[in-house]
């Protein structure tokens, strides 16, 4: 099922029609039951939801459940619930992109990287997280319910930016939580990269991409490298690049092959291209690193 109008979601769930097209608010309880579906929608979503049970699962410790997790999603991505009944009251903003028009959001919304993560990886609050948000939820409510003026869009719009802020400082505050539990996000990394390496996935499947290791370890391919940029201050991509460059330099040292032989065993399509990935990297080609290291 897909929605395209706010007019079809509030029909779906036997709500009187929005008061506006592209904006909408839904306050939860934990008297109502979520049946099973899977939808997507034309809409950027921002929800607060307290769960006891039901297919999602926001984590893994008992702290999750008891606590109450926000999850973010832009248009056309999957919405998947399947028996779903809350623990406390919640809250979800539906807004279509055409609210953003013209205000700065429009574009900022784009560079908060959790609208691209997985339902799983939702950001956990703690209770005085939980008051900060509610209380961005309350203005918006009071403001949307207020009959509107030329004020209305610029203000509610201002407290969906604070939230968007708010939740992106929680998210680091997850990171490092996070970490201590289940140990470091780039250990694992770095030893699924190795492992690539030392089993010669390199020539078999070429070079590697963060989607492959962000599979490997559960993760979507964005959370995966904001995790890795909170412990290392790189990106999965920077990783990956400075391995294949510290192999490279070492293969380069040993003198057992050629340029060519180099690039192919760390699986670059052809020489020519690697050796223009080299000298990105490292501000000269492979031939001349080579010679001054003999040198």
């Amino acid at each position: 099922m897909h929605f395209k109008s706010l007019s079809d979601v509030h029909h779906c769930n036997n709500y009187p029609s929005p008061e506006n097209p592209l904006l909408t608010l839904f306050t939860c309880n934990p008297l109502r039951s979520v049946s099973s579906y899977e939808v997507t929608t034309d809409f950027y979503i921002i929800a607060f939801k307290k769960l006891n049970a039901g297919e999602i699962r926001y984590g893994k410790t008992r702290y999750d459940h008891e606590s109450g997790s926000m999850y973010f999603m832009k248009p056309q991505q999957t919405i998947q619930m399947k028996d779903i009944s809350l623990n406390g009251d919640g809250f979800e903003i539906w807004f279509h992109e055409d609210y953003l028009s013209g205000h700065p959001l429009h574009t900022e919304i784009k560079k908060y990287s959790y609208f691209n993560y997985e339902l799983n990886e939702a950001l956990h609050t703690s209770s005085k997280e939980q008051q900060i948000i509610w209380e961005l939820f309350e203005k918006i409510e009071t403001e949307h319910n207020n009959n509107e003026d030329e004020f209305t869009r610029g203000i509610i719009l201002g407290h969906i930016e604070s939230i968007l802020k708010y939740s992106q400082r929680f998210y680091k505050r997850q990171f490092l939580n996070r970490n201590i539990l289940s140990g470091t996000t780039v250990t694992r990394f770095n030893e699924a990269l190795s492992t690539y390496f030392e089993n010669g996935l390199l020539q078999n499947k070429g070079l590697p991409t963060v989607a492959m290791f962000a599979a490997e370890l559960h993760l979507s391919p964005r959370y995966l490298s904001d995790l890795l940029k909170q412990e290392t201050g790189k990106t999965a991509m920077d990783l990956i690049q400075s391995f294949l460059i510290s192999e490279a330099k070492n293969l380069l040292n040993g003198g057992e092959h050629s340029v060519a032989e180099i690039a192919y065993l760390l699986g670059f399509e052809n020489p020519p291209y690697f050796s223009r990935y080299f000298k990105k990297e490292t501000g000269i080609s492979p031939k001349q690193f080579r010679k001054q290291f003999f040198n």
